[in-house]
């Protein structure tokens, strides 16, 4: 795992010297993505002139020796690349360049296999037998240009953008605003998808002129271009949906246990791939089906007790630790827990939102980067169970929402509405007192003391009109834009969705929607920042071409009922651990936001939300934020998603505005 940036610069107005300090100052910022080397390479043109560089930061897992640096040159001389990633496969993908007459390696990195991969039959159809994480820029001699591409889910982050007659790219934004006069306006449309969604899609960045390179897609880009100042549209280099097609016309025929046979024999493939490291590993355990599962069966291929690290909260609804531990012993895992409690939140989070290099809002990054932190200090690589949720239906969204959707469209629109109002106007804390009165008449979702907020989700779905109308609420908050002084021009995402989800039913469009979204942006962005932020490689085993293409071809009876999802990973796990250890509503890392906010956090959300406060950013209704505030706050109702995104947005400006400060006093 690392991290790069680089630049291809057509004036040809910077020297050798010049060069190699802005990619150092470039390269610093992201200094923990790749604390064990650097490396920087120029290009000079036939008078001299420089014309582009890549810096690169190093953290060592594969071949740790100096044979592993990059920037790499490729035996022909033609490609230079800055690659930041693992490519699982590369062992069979060396064999097989063997059989072609390549030989003489310089050593027996991953880096060197997909570069001379590329250099014989192109990026894209080197990409495409790769199972792997990865973002890679690749400098071309002959053609004097730079090619960009991202791994098929979205693992690893890459941005770019033209500023100033110069192309800018790097693993974070931190690195562009490196480049000596990088002051991009903050984008409007940006700031309104994270108040919706608490998190920013792609290609959209906080920046107006920076894009983000969507997974699975590559983009080659000349001096020409750059000197033009006209970009090409990305290309994909794997298709998702045309994929998840593919598979369903040649659809899974054998029953649940040949199924679960199948996916074990799948998945285990892949924990054994992610398992190859010349540096001590490890797993992140929350409890859940995904993690336990990943966790299962890393144990099954180690011949020495896995370490494992979870998070507990001690707040009904939200701690698994005693899951976790449960799942530990069983295994006989070495376990570490560490318990967080609001104290512990209140002094991590004056640097959680600089930790993300644009603002960010997912209430699981603060226990994410506190898990990371402490695995760390054991292992260099971690496997998590991210991609279970998004691949087998385990989100609410897949199972609850197709029956809930076609309950609702038996009422009339009216009712519905009225309905909603009525539901989320009682107060959070009464909610959750009436279900747990209700004991085992209660909902199972709904007796996990999480109930309040669970029904203010349901309040705000009962108003939608129609199909994409229902999922868009799913999806985001309620009048959250209402909140910024500027919320126009912002698309909602299922509008922008692939068309070909049309011809899926509600839950399959749903899962394959997140897969291509929600994963990427959210999920995995959480993961790679909160990790990477410790020098921690984390690896998905869920997430590679083989199993994606098996769970597309399985009924979606074995995936999900109306009331329980992942039913064939669940079949899979009681073949690895009780299932009353894991039979049970999920929590994950999420921490209990909307209470904390009302107690122990209430002082700092304060001094964030006070009108002198959001006065200095100068992007919010005041009178909007102030007027949701305070209904949160006194229990009136759960805000808590739209104050965690208001917060971590006032957080982010403030981080930014006090390294700016630092500059200049520097």
């Amino acid at each position: 795992m690392c991290g790069f940036s680089g630049f291809l610069d057509p004036r040809n107005t910077l020297s050798a010297t010049e060069a190699r300090v802005r990619l150092t100052a470039m390269n610093d910022t992201i200094r923990y993505r790749g604390p064990d080397g650097e490396g920087i390479a120029i290009e000079e043109n036939v008078s001299g002139a420089i014309w582009a560089g890549l810096g690169h930061r190093r953290l060592s897992i594969i071949d740790l020796s100096a044979a592993g640096a990059q920037p790499m040159e490729s035996r022909c001389g033609r490609y230079i690349i800055a690659y930041n990633g693992e490519i699982y496969n590369y062992g069979e993908l060396r064999a097989e360049l063997e059989t072609r007459g390549v030989e003489g390696w310089r050593g027996h990195s991953d880096t060197e296999v997909l570069l001379e991969g590329i250099a014989r039959d192109g990026v894209a159809a080197t990409l495409s037998r790769a199972d792997g994480m990865f973002a890679l820029a690749l400098l071309d001699r002959q053609t004097r240009s730079i090619t960009l591409a991202r791994d098929a889910f979205g693992e690893k982050p890459l941005a770019y953008c033209l500023w100033d007659g110069v192309l800018l790219f790097g693993s974070e934004l931190r690195s562009l605003r490196a480049w000596p006069g990088f002051a991009p306006k903050e984008s409007s449309e940006a700031r309104a998808a994270l108040m919706q969604y608490g998190y920013i899609p792609a290609p959209l960045t906080i920046h107006e002129t920076v894009v983000k390179l969507p997974p699975a897609h590559l983009i080659t880009i000349t001096a020409d271009m750059v000197a033009n100042r006209t970009l090409p549209e990305p290309e994909v280099w794997w298709d998702m949906a045309g994929a998840a097609i593919k598979a369903q016309q040649d659809p899974f025929e054998g029953s649940m246990v040949d199924a679960v046979d199948a996916v074990e024999a799948s998945f285990a493939r892949s924990v054994e791939r992610r398992m190859v490291s010349d540096v001590p590993l490890g797993s992140l355990l929350s409890g859940g089906i995904d993690s336990t599962l990943t966790t299962a069966l890393m144990q099954r291929c180690s011949d020495a007790p896995v370490r494992t690290f979870t998070i507990g909260m001690g707040e009904e609804g939200y701690d698994e630790a005693p899951y976790a531990e449960a799942v530990a012993r069983h295994l006989g895992t070495t376990h570490e827990t560490l318990m967080l409690g609001p104290d512990q939140v209140l002094s991590e989070l004056p640097g959680i939102a600089a930790r993300y290099d644009e603002p960010f809002s997912d209430s699981s990054q603060l226990p994410t980067y506190l898990v990371s932190r402490m695995a760390r200090e054991s292992v260099t690589v971690a496997l998590s169970g991210d991609g279970g949720d998004e691949l087998f239906a385990g989100y609410n969204r897949h199972f609850y929402g197709p029956r809930l959707w076609s309950r609702m469209q038996q009422l009339p629109n009216w009712l519905r509405v009225t309905a909603g109002r009525t539901l989320g106007s009682i107060p959070p804390n009464v909610l959750t007192g009436m279900m747990r009165a209700a004991g085992p008449l209660a909902p199972r979702e709904l007796a996990a003391g999480r109930a309040g907020e669970k029904l203010h989700k349901l309040a705000h779905l009962m108003g939608a009109r129609n199909r994409d109308a229902y999922h868009e609420a799913l999806l985001g908050k309620a009048g959250a834009t209402g909140v910024l002084k500027d919320h126009s021009g912002i698309a909602t995402l299922v509008s922008n969705a692939d068309p070909r989800l049309a011809g899926f039913d509600f839950a399959s469009a749903a899962m394959l929607f997140d897969t291509a979204n929600y994963l990427h942006d959210d999920v995995l962005t959480k993961v790679d920042r909160a990790s990477m932020a410790v020098s921690l490689e984390t690896r998905t085993p869920f997430l590679n071409h083989e199993l994606f293409e098996l769970a597309w071809r399985l009924p979606q009876a074995y995936k999900a009922d109306a009331v329980t999802g992942k039913l064939v990973l669940r079949e899979l796990l009681y073949r690895h651990v009780p299932r009353e250890i894991v039979d049970r509503p999920k929590a994950g890392f999420a921490m209990p936001i909307g209470r904390w906010l009302r107690g122990p956090l209430v002082d700092w959300a304060e001094s964030h939300l006070s009108a002198g406060a959001l006065q200095r950013t100068d992007v919010f209704n005041v009178r909007a934020v102030r007027t949701v505030w305070d209904a949160h706050r006194t229990g009136r109702r759960d805000n808590e998603t739209l104050l965690w995104s208001i917060l971590m947005y006032q957080s982010w400006h403030a981080a930014q505005r006090d390294v700016a400060l630092g500059e200049r006093v520097a």
